[in-house]
């Protein structure tokens, strides 16, 4: 089998890259994609269709794979391409712009051309990826796809940066947290969850930057914190040395918008696959994969008093912070690994030809 594989956010995207490792195991993969950051995801999908068009007009593919930000490719490629499309639609674009971030008004030009492009984009594909079964129900009830085109595949993570390694205890325990300060994050939960704790001998340390970082660090400054420290974001490589360093490492989502319990957090993987005790907000999304007190410590999101008591409960029991670290490995193993998500792609694409 061959793959054509083009994607409108970085390759290097932790759901674009797990996918395409994914498809290399399947078959052969022609790629038209780009590296690192773009401001414009509009100019970056325009050179990338463009690129593409020789690729995607043909017949010498079994299928094309339209991966993450993908909704602006599907214009050109739905409209031209002479072989079945898979689309992973991954996040909604209405939802993100009039929901989650409440840049715009649903009812706004631009909310509702953001649902044109969400809804014309996964009626494009012959099947439509998603992250999890209360996200294709969103998609289902919001944009009415048919529940048949609808499929589900969790995010998992590169297996080669995230594994269990030894682990030195630290004499004060370290909370770990890396985000890009969405509101969808909830940093603010985290900082005052952090306050509450300042009196006990655990010390978290925040990686990452962006919209609420100045907001959350004022706070910090402000509330005279001594047991936080700020980083920049990292790269992949030293994220998983972080993880490893830490004691519990805090998932997420913690904000409160529809769309934080929907979606499970990519990082929530990457801590599981490396066995580490993970404390993720209780949302449908997560407890899809996850169980409190067994594979994860699931806590309100928002509650910023039930995540310090949270943080407290685990750092004070060792041996069922141990056994939540072993049971999410093996619940990653058994649901979401590299071999699992690779197994299901295959299933997929087997059923689409």
């Amino acid at each position: 089998m061959k793959f054509l594989f083009v994607c409108g956010r970085e390759v290097d995207y932790t759901r674009n890259h797990v996918l395409l490792r994914a498809f290399r195991r399947i078959g052969e993969v022609d790629t038209v994609v780009e590296t690192g950051y773009a401001k414009s995801l509009i100019f970056r999908s325009a050179r990338i269709a463009i690129r593409a068009f020789p690729k995607y007009i043909s017949n010498r593919y079994t299928l094309i794979f339209v991966g993450f930000y993908g909704h602006l490719l599907m214009i050109p490629i739905g409209l031209f391409s002479r072989r079945p499309i898979l689309f992973d639609a991954f996040v909604s674009t209405f939802d993100t712009l009039t929901s989650d971030r409440q840049q715009f008004s649903p009812h706004s030009l631009i909310g509702k051309m953001a649902f044109f492009l969400d809804k014309s984009a996964c009626l494009s594909a012959k099947k439509v990826i998603l992250d999890t079964d209360v996200h294709e129900r969103y998609f289902s009830d919001m944009f009415g796809i048919s529940e048949d085109k609808l499929i589900s595949l969790p995010v998992s993570c590169n297996e080669e940066l995230f594994y269990p390694r030894d682990h030195i205890v630290n004499k004060e325990p370290l909370i770990l947290s890396y985000s890009t300060y969405l509101p969808i994050h909830g940093m603010d939960t985290i900082i005052k969850a952090a306050e509450l704790l300042q009196s006990q001998p655990f010390r978290f340390k925040l990686i990452g930057h962006g919209p609420a970082y100045n907001s959350v660090n004022q706070y910090a400054k402000q509330a005279g914190l001594k047991n936080v420290t700020f980083s920049p974001m990292l790269s992949l490589h030293d994220i998983a040395n972080e993880i490893s360093a830490a004691d519990i490492c805090l998932g997420g989502h913690f904000g409160l918008s529809d769309k934080a319990g929907r979606v499970i957090p990519g990082k929530i993987y990457q801590m599981l696959a490396m066995a580490k005790p993970v404390i993720a907000a209780d949302t449908p999304a997560n407890k899809e994969l996850l169980s409190h007190r067994i594979s994860a410590f699931l806590c309100p999101p928002g509650d910023s008093l039930a995540l310090a008591k949270a943080i407290m409960e685990l750092c004070h029991e060792p041996l069922m912070c141990r056994n939540i670290g072993e049971r999410g490995y093996e619940t990653y193993q058994k649901r979401c690994s590299e071999a699992v998500i690779t197994e299901k792609l295959r299933n997929f694409i087997m059923e689409m030809i």
